[in-house]
């Protein structure tokens, strides 16, 4: 196994360069100014001295926007390979740290650090989306699984019928239309629940417990869009695990119903199913990009929309990269799960 896991490792320094390469020149060719120009097209439509378009092409050179996109990466893939990924053009976060400053007068004030380093950035900002994708990976497993095998063992019952509408409907709502359709019932019409934010200074409540209400509706969008899928995908599994004649043969011994459906037939299901862990891990750390940004939730799936539509070129390519090589380990780990759940699978 450790021979499999080193060729495999090696493997995912190939992808991982490949990945790099395709989404550094999709970002940079991305038509319409980049982020500089942008910022300075006023100062640069009023510059008769030059000494703004010499500052922006100064900045340009620092992150390798004065160079075609293939000279630019190999000059990003430099700064990464010395550890530096760079400052976001658009994001910063506080460090903690107070700095002191004296001004002429003398007198002393303290001013709180801010860092734009993009490791910073996302650091500061996974923690509230890995919680939301935590909480709703896990309702999503607790409810899609024991509904896809309900629907197995009851095919064609009112029970399949009911679980399948319903799950056909969570998959076919887009994200933001059905966030739009719960904000626009429950915050604007009832008012039962915040429009936006994770926390109301005048609401009163714990901060604990005022977050968890302005998570209500997010959580109930990303679970009844994603419970859809998985149910279908268990109970398909399902069905033809209890077709297979080692069931008929389990009952035709006098097994328990129960013991024929969650110790025999339900362990060969998970063999399938493995494969869906692969993409939990990006998943969790990756944020909701459109949840995210209709509930106003200041996560790293916000920020992600906001650095592409901006072409934050620096945090673009550390969020791309930090979440490819999430996927890169989530492969692997799901491919080690065969091995256990499936003893016929030898990994070599």
């Amino acid at each position: 196994m450790l021979k499999y896991i080193i060729k495999r490792l090696g493997l995912s320094i190939l992808i991982l360069v490949g990945v790099s390469v395709i989404i550094y020149v999709l970002v940079r060719i991305q038509p319409g100014l980049d982020f500089v120009e942008r910022k300075y097209s006023f100062q640069l439509s009023i510059d008769d001295t030059g000494e703004v378009r010499k500052k922006v092409d100064e900045i340009k050179a620092t992150y390798g926007l004065d160079v075609s996109p293939i000279q630019g990466y190999f000059k990003w893939l430099s700064n990464v390979v010395q550890g530096d990924l760079g400052d976001s053009f658009i994001f910063s976060v506080p460090t903690g740290e107070i700095e002191t400053i004296i001004d002429p007068n003398g007198v002393e004030s303290k001013k709180p650090i801010n860092s734009s380093s993009v490791v910073q950035v996302i650091k500061k900002k996974c923690g509230i989306s890995f919680i939301i994708s935590l909480v709703a990976t896990i309702l999503e497993f607790v409810i899609a699984i024991p509904l896809g095998i309900l629907s197995a063992t009851k095919q064609y019952g009112i029970l399949d019928y009911t679980v399948t509408v319903l799950a056909m409907m969570g998959i076919s709502l887009p994200s933001f239309f059905f966030g739009a359709v719960l904000l626009k019932i429950f915050s604007v019409d009832l008012g039962w629940f915040p429009y936006a934010g994770l926390t109301d200074p005048n609401s009163g409540l714990p901060t604990w417990i005022d977050i968890i209400y302005h998570l209500v509706l997010p959580m109930t969008v990303l679970v009844i869009l994603s419970i859809g899928g998985l149910m279908r995908y268990t109970r398909t599994n399902m069905l033809e695990v209890l077709n297979a004649d080692y069931i008929r043969t389990a009952r035709a011994k006098g097994l328990s119903e129960h013991t024929v459906i969650y110790k025999h037939a339900f362990r060969n299901t998970l063999i399938p199913l493995v494969t869906t862990f692969a993409g939990i891990l990006p998943g969790l750390f990756g944020g909701a990009m459109i949840t995210e940004t209709v509930f106003s939730i200041d996560g790293i799936g916000k920020a992600a929309y906001l650095a592409v539509t901006q072409r934050d070129i620096p945090f673009v390519m550390a969020y791309n990269m930090f979440l490819s090589i999430l996927t890169v380990i989530g492969t692997l780990l799901a491919d080690l799960m065969y091995a256990v759940v499936d003893p016929r699978v030898k990994l070599a």
